[in-house]
């Protein structure tokens, strides 16, 4: 029983970083924005520092990892991570094109959400209180964003 119970303890603690792990991060953003036209998505613009930025850990953690997040993405959105590490190693081109896009959608902190129409447009910036985000807060902000633009 005690097996058992120690299993199940370990499969519900492993559970939404499974779900996150469904979820596939682009890095190029012409990809990113054939997939999207496509796929008739959104481009969700994450730029992080992955490695030090607390906030960014957070949010990785805490919303992109959930059940209902996941479930959003997979229908809505075409995810694409713009990494900014400390520590961790990147290919000198990546790093290129990530300052790149960084001075193009003038970000000038982490972590810092974009939101593309599926035919590349910046329809805007996500604006939700990061320190009590959850993934309804994010998702609502994501909407908003859209809504004006159907209009």
């Amino acid at each position: 029983m005690r097996k058992l119970f120690c299993s199940l303890a370990i499969t519900l603690a492993l559970l939404p970083s499974g779900l996150a792990a469904d979820l596939t991060w682009l890095t190029d953003l012409p990809k990113a924005k054939e997939q999207a036209k496509a796929q008739g998505r959104l481009v969700l613009l994450d730029f992080t520092g992955s490695d030090f930025c607390s906030s960014c850990i957070r949010l990785h953690k805490e919303v992109f990892a959930t059940k209902e997040f996941a479930e959003y993405a997979k229908k809505r959105l075409v995810l694409m991570e713009l990494d900014f590490p400390l520590k961790k190693k990147q290919p000198d081109a990546l790093k290129e094109a990530n300052a790149a896009l960084a001075k193009e959608f003038k970000v000038d902190g982490y972590p810092t959400l974009i939101v593309l129409a599926s035919d590349g447009k910046k329809l805007g910036e996500v604006e939700f209180d990061l320190f009590d985000a959850t993934a309804k807060d994010l998702i609502t902000g994501i909407e908003k964003l859209v809504k004006p633009a159907k209009k």
